[in-house]
C-alpha cells in the first residue's frame, strides 16, 4: 500500500488489436511506482485469455480489476475497440476486492456475507470503512440478470459505504461477457472493490430523462426473466405505445425504446428503467427487473450535453476538479450520442474531468440497477 500522500493518476488506452501488443503499449502509459489498483476496459474482440495472461505479466501482483465494455471511455474520449485503463498510486490509498462467483446460482445472504467479508478485510489493513472515506466499486457479468440481488446484497453488507458500478458489455451483440479479476476474463462473475482514500471523492449518477405525466401500472410480469406482459391492465405492448401516441405496436423500434424509456419513483428519487424489445406475444423485454405493482412513468428526455455539464459542475463544486472520474455510462446513452452526432461535445466534457470507463448493459448506485445512467465516482484533490 502506498505510503504517498498525493494521489497520482496515469490514464491510457490502445487501439492495437493484438492482445501482447495491446497489453504492452496500455502497460507502457499506466507503470508507475507504488501502483495501488489498476482499472482496465476492453473491447470483447481481443484474445482474452491471452491479454489476461499478458496484463498480470506486466502489472505484477498490483490488483488488476476490469471488464469487456460496450465502448471505452478513455483519455481520447468514447472509443470501440479499444483496450483502455488507469492506475492509482498514493493518497493514502487501500484497495480490497473481493470475488462473487457463479452470481446466476448466488442468493442475498451470500453475496451480503460477501460485503461484510470486504468490510473486515479492510479493518484488518487498519481501517474502519466511513461514508466519507471509502466507497464500493462493483463490476459484474452484464448478461447474468442478477445485477438487482448482487446490489441490493452488497449494499445491504456495505452499510454507510456507497456503491456504484457497471455492467460488462459485449458490444451490441448481447451474447458473452466477462469481468477481469484475479488473472481472468471470468463469465458469471462480479467483483466488489473497496477503496479508501484520504482524498475527497462524490458518488454520483446523472440521467437525461424527466418523468412526464402518462402513469404506466405494472399489472402482469415475470420478474425473473424481466418480461412485462400487461400494463394498466393491458397487453404491454399496446399499451405502451398508446402512451407514447402510437397507433400500431410495430412502431415500437429500439430508436423509440432508447428515445421514451420509463422511470420508477423510489425514495424520493427517479431511476430509469428502459425496455429492450416488444416481443411477438406484445409483452416488453426489460433490461432491469419489473415487479408487479409497480408505477412507471413514461419519461421525456432533456439536452444531454447540458444535463451532462451541469452534472460535472455540481462534482466540480463538491471536490474541485477531479484529479479522476471513474465511469459508469449506459450503452444506449452511447448510441444516442452517435445517433446525434453529439460524440464530440461529450468527449470533451469527459475529458476535461478526467473520466475513464466504459459503457455498459446496465448500471449501479445505492442498492439499485438502472438503465440509461452515468453513474461514477469523482476523485478530488485535498
Amino acid at each position: 500500500m502506498s505510503t504517498m500522500t498525493d494521489l497520482a493518476v496515469r490514464m491510457g488506452a490502445t487501439t492495437s488489436l493484438d492482445a501482447t501488443t495491446a497489453a504492452a503499449e496500455l502497460f507502457a502509459q499506466l507503470q508507475q511506482e507504488g501502483t495501488d489498483l489498476v482499472l482496465v476496459y476492453c473491447s470483447s474482440d481481443y484474445d482474452l485469455p491471452t491479454l489476461a495472461r499478458e496484463l498480470r505479466r506486466h502489472f505484477g501482483e498490483v490488483p488488476l480489476v476490469g471488464c469487456t465494455t460496450a465502448g471505452e471511455i478513455s483519455p481520447l474520449g468514447y472509443l470501440r475497440g479499444s483496450l483502455s485503463g488507469v492506475s492509482i498510486a498514493g493518497g493514502d490509498i487501500k484497495v480490497v476486492t473481493e470475488r462473487i462467483d457463479s452470481v446466476s446460482r448466488a442468493t442475498v445472504q451470500e453475496v451480503y456475507e460477501c460485503a461484510r467479508n470486504v468490510l473486515r478485510r479492510m479493518g484488518a489493513e487498519g481501517v474502519t470503512p466511513r461514508r466519507d472515506d471509502t466507497f464500493a466499486y462493483m463490476l459484474i457479468d452484464g448478461l447474468c440478470m442478477r445485477e438487482e440481488l448482487v446490489v441490493s446484497g452488497l449494499s445491504r453488507g456495505l452499510g454507510e459505504v456507497q456503491i456504484f458500478g457497471g455492467s460488462a458489455g459485449d458490444g451490441t451483440r448481447f451474447q458473452k461477457t466477462f469481468v477481469l479479476i484475479d488473472g481472468e476474463f471470468r463469465e458469471d462473475c462480479a467483483v466488489c472493490c473497496l477503496v479508501h482514500t484520504s482524498h475527497p471523492f462524490t458518488v454520483f449518477r446523472t440521467q437525461h430523462f424527466v418523468p412526464s405525466h402518462e402513469k404506466l401500472v405494472v399489472t402482469e410480469a415475470d420478474p425473473a426473466q424481466r418480461i412485462v406482459t400487461e400494463i394498466n391492465g393491458s397487453p404491454a405492448g399496446p399499451e405502451y405505445a398508446r402512451a407514447l401516441g402510437l397507433t400500431d405496436i410495430r412502431e415500437l423500434t429500439p430508436l423509440v425504446f432508447a428515445t421514451h424509456p420509463v422511470v420508477v419513483r423510489v425514495g424520493g428519487k427517479d431511476y430509469v428503467r428502459s425496455i429492450q424489445k416488444v416481443n411477438d406475444d406484445g409483452s416488453l423485454t426489460f433490461f432491469c427487473a419489473i415487479d408487479e405493482g409497480i408505477v412507471l412513468t413514461a419519461a421525456q428526455g432533456v439536452d444531454f450535453v447540458d444535463n451532462l455539464r451541469e452534472t460535472f459542475q455540481a462534482v466540480r463544486e463538491e471536490v474541485g476538479v477531479p484529479k479522476l472520474v471513474i465511469g459508469c455510462d449506459c450503452v444506449l446513452r452511447h448510441l444516442e450520442i452517435e445517433r446525434d452526432g453529439l460524440k464530440p461535445a461529450v468527449s470533451d466534457i469527459l475529458r476535461q474531468n478526467n473520466v475513464i470507463g466504459f459503457s455498459t448493459y446496465g448500471e449501479q448506485i445505492e442498492a439499485m440497477h438502472v438503465n440509461q445512467t452515468f453513474t461514477g465516482v469523482a476523485i478530488g484533490v485535498r
